[in-house]
């Protein structure tokens, strides 16, 4: 997310913001709970891994794996959204 300066916020702001409002978690925790979701509602793991920036690790594999599913991860993202903000 953008800072008002317009530069990458640093990674610590979201567990700042986590305890300040008194919320007992992780940062890491919401990609976690995003991964079980997508996993629990049938998207296809490689689309759900791609939306979390992981890389293939077998190098032949990654050689041949070029596309970033970016429709496929846009619904998934809007899915997770209307989950996450069911009044929205």
């Amino acid at each position: 997310f953008p800072s008002k300066q317009r530069k990458a916020l640093h990674d610590s702001h979201m567990s700042n913001l986590l305890r300040d409002n008194g919320i007992n978690g992780v940062p890491h925790g919401f990609r976690s709970s995003f991964r079980d979701w997508a996993a629990e509602n049938g998207y296809d793991h490689a689309i759900a891994e791609a939306a979390l920036a992981h890389t293939v690790k077998n190098a032949v594999e990654a050689a041949y794996h070029r596309t970033s599913y970016l429709e496929k991860r846009r619904q998934m993202m809007a899915d997770w959204a209307k989950f996450c903000l069911p009044e929205v």
